[in-house]
């Protein structure tokens, strides 16, 4: 198929390339203009951008795609489709409009749960044992459209955000290609029952509130790896909490229950947790055992508690 394809982040990156070695047309991706990153906040182009540019395909980096100018030149490709994964960009009806059949997302739930823009971490840290990908025909609502194919996964009890993208990146791959080939499908309309919204990671959102139950605690430090890192402070210095697991002990939330080569024990408002990859500020994710050795943590020091 002759097709264009909008998307930024690794995800779409992912998705974009299984298109490509299937064989499809891509005439032009459409990707978020380049953003300044880094320690020098040099300019950096998104993934699917470096990916496009790789493969010899032209890239459009629209700020909009409500001008009339940008919609013109879209129109003018003559596309059969579009596939849009996270890109980042509100697509207008026109242009939703334009492809003979129509524009197509990839999205990272089991629709209707999670429309938004976090699905992958709103799904660990609610607690849900399974995700997967829905490719959806995209209308004017949030990810509201009804959905072509669809295929769920299993979240393991280990599961970080970036373990489970990896693999909804590789299932979202596959999923549009098989799409693409049986095109038209016959779609099938989202119950408005069991809706829920996965809002945008706030970095607030972050800090571990030792008063909560350990097992929730534990969600929000795989829901928040490798973005935006859960967070807590001891003595001042402020950490970034990359693992832990649930235990069951008792203590007052916060206090340091015992410090081994396993790690180091926190206890939470219910059991508690014990953390086994730390960062300090400026330094590097380290297991415990290196990191107690760089920073002496002993029992009975306290981890701040947020502002209640």
């Amino acid at each position: 198929m002759k097709l264009i394809f909008a998307g930024t982040p690794e995800f779409a990156a992912q998705a974009l390339q299984t298109i490509l070695t299937a064989g499809h047309q891509v005439m032009l991706v459409l990707t978020q203009p380049d953003r300044p990153a880094g320690r020098g906040m040099a300019l950096h182009a998104s993934p699917v951008k470096q990916l496009a540019l790789a493969a010899g395909i032209e890239v459009f980096q629209p700020l909009t795609l409500k001008e009339t100018a940008v919609q013109a030149r879209l129109n003018a490709l003559g596309a059969d489709v579009m596939v849009v994964a996270a890109y980042g960009l509100i697509l207008p009806q026109v242009v939703l409009d334009l492809p003979r059949w129509g524009c197509l997302n990839i999205h990272a739930s089991l629709l209707p749960r999670w429309r938004g823009a976090a699905p992958i971490q709103r799904a660990i840290l609610a607690g849900d044992l399974e995700t997967g990908v829905c490719i959806m025909q995209m209308e004017a609502g949030l990810d509201t459209g009804p959905v072509l194919q669809s295929a769920a996964l299993p979240i393991g009890a280990d599961d970080t955000a970036l373990t489970l993208h990896d693999k909804l990146a590789m299932l979202g791959g596959r999923l549009i290609v098989e799409a693409l080939e049986r095109l038209p499908l016959p779609a099938v309309a989202q119950r408005e029952a069991g809706a829920t919204y996965a809002a945008k990671i706030d970095k607030a959102e972050a800090a571990l509130d030792w008063r909560l139950p350990a097992a929730q605690l534990s969600r929000q430090v795989r829901a928040f790896n490798p973005f935006p890192g859960a967070s807590s402070s001891l003595d001042g210095v402020q950490l970034k909490v990359w693992r832990g697991e649930a235990l069951f002990a008792s203590g007052e939330p916060g206090v340091v229950l015992a410090v081994d080569k396993q790690g180091v024990v926190v206890a939470c408002g219910e059991g508690a947790l014990r953390l086994t990859e730390l960062q300090k500020a400026g330094g590097k994710r380290l297991p415990v055992a290196q990191f107690v050795a760089g920073m002496p943590v002993r029992p009975g020091s306290r981890l701040a508690l947020p502002a209640a």
